[in-house]
């Protein structure tokens, strides 16, 4: 599982002469649009480390595969595009007297738009704040409740408070479980405005809360949520594309309570654990090889100067105990 275990993955490979399979769920070059300083090179490296020494290497969506071609050279046939799943049971796990729970954090009368996730700048929570004044000039009885913790957390509150939002934003900080599933049974829509986003599991979870979702037209997401079928997808970056598909969402419902319908039933064919359980299980078999077969499998890559260079400085930082 990523950079952090590159080198004992490794040493694991060797000492024991097996093949290696390593799954890829992001990369820095991806996290942070580039590579902008030597700790972020550093870790790039690892990562391409870590796909170089891998016989199979295991990707969560096609966005992920083409980010992995691009930006690490791994051959096609090392890859395998296998989704993230939820367990919908998981997400029936709410407050028993929903209706007296609500008022805890909106009037009866609120709309509720609901984010859940993690306070960096890589998941655009900054563009609902924008789009939040849009949204409530015509729908004055929307109220935006923005839970999770990270760097971002104050300047977020700051931004909400120099829009003129005050009692219209929330932000709860972390909430447990049961109240993350009861928010998403009580949202009106759920919101994902990623600027980045490997695969996007938060929108699973918000559909199998029975949330109506929209989400930025990027990575994942845009194999995850069909526009206009089970959720809907903006502009990425675009505060004014948010605010109108949070607006179409608020002021339809019947078509809301058809997208959540719709996802429910993709969860059940396309998101099940068991499917991806089969997959994973069959990724497995096939990097099982013969004898003969698994002698090849250090040597995969026709090594360019540019993976050259890779290898030597992830020597150099081996050799001055970086790990």
């Amino acid at each position: 599982h990523d950079w952090m275990v590159a080198p004992s993955a490794k040493v694991l490979k060797h000492a024991f002469g097996k093949p290696l399979v390593s799954t890829i769920h992001a990369t820095e070059w991806g996290r942070n649009n580039g590579l902008h300083n030597d700790m972020q090179r550093h870790i790039s490296d690892l990562e391409w480390w870590l796909t170089y020494e891998s016989y199979r290497v295991i990707c969560c969506s096609e966005y992920m595969r083409a980010e992995l071609r691009q930006v690490f050279q791994v051959p096609e046939d090392k890859l395998s595009v296998i989704p993230n799943g939820v367990l919908v049971d998981d997400f029936t796990n709410v407050h028993e007297d929903l209706d007296s729970w609500r008022r805890g954090w909106a009037l009866p009368e609120e709309e509720i738009v609901f984010y859940v996730g993690r306070h960096v700048f890589e998941k655009g929570i900054d563009l609902l704040l924008s789009a939040a004044p849009k949204v409530l000039e015509h729908r004055p009885q929307a109220k935006f409740i923005i839970a999770g913790k990270g760097p971002c957390h104050d300047d977020l509150k700051r931004q909400a408070w120099d829009l003129g939002l005050g009692e219209k934003t929330l932000f709860p900080g972390f909430i447990d479980d049961r109240a993350r599933n009861s928010l998403y049974n009580l949202a009106d829509c759920a919101v994902f405005p990623s600027r980045y986003e490997p695969f996007g599991i938060v929108a699973l979870e918000a559909m199998a809360g029975n949330a109506p979702v929209v989400v930025s037209d990027v990575g994942g997401f845009s194999e995850t949520v069909q526009h206009g079928q089970n959720g809907l997808t903006f502009y990425a970056g675009n505060a004014n594309s948010l605010a109108d598909n949070i607006l179409h969402l608020l002021g339809d419902k019947a078509f809301a309570r058809s997208l959540s319908e719709r996802a429910s039933r993709d969860l059940q064919e396309k998101f099940n654990w068991s499917h991806i359980a089969r997959q994973t299980v069959e990724s497995f078999k096939q990097t099982t090889v013969s004898g003969h077969e698994h002698k090849q499998f250090y040597d995969r890559y026709h090594i360019t100067s540019d993976l050259q260079e890779r290898g030597k400085r992830v020597r150099e930082s081996s050799d001055h105990g970086r790990w």
